[in-house]
């Protein structure tokens, strides 16, 4: 990924990514958060959960320290949550596994930035 790519991957993932390192942790401990999302074939941790604890890695770290993979990583989230977003459902969204999809991604839809 070229340096003009790499900023353009960071701008948008600190743009969509409006939870911080805190919120993100105590919603991961949450019954709502393990239970939504696609869990691999043994059953375990879903996708979005275990993407959820490598952005807390992200986030807590300096920009200068970030690596391709991390880079990888936050394309990869950016493109998941910009995708969620089209799927909004009708009404009210509070306790819906489209949110707490949204959040183990570290966007949470409620919240005002």
């Amino acid at each position: 990924m070229d340096d003009d790519k790499r900023a353009e991957v960071y701008d948008e993932f600190k743009d969509l990514v409006n939870m911080t390192p805190k919120q993100l942790e105590d919603w991961l401990k949450t019954d709502e958060s393990k239970e939504v999302g696609f869990k691999s074939d043994d059953g375990g941790e879903s996708v979005g959960h275990k993407s959820g604890r490598t952005i807390i890695e992200i986030k807590s770290a300096k920009k200068s320290d970030l690596t391709e993979a991390q880079y990888e990583h936050m394309q990869k989230v950016v493109g998941y949550i910009k995708r969620h977003m089209k799927q909004k459902p009708k009404g009210d969204i509070e306790d819906t596994p489209w949110r707490y999809s949204l959040m183990n991604w570290g966007h949470d839809p409620m919240k005002k930035h």
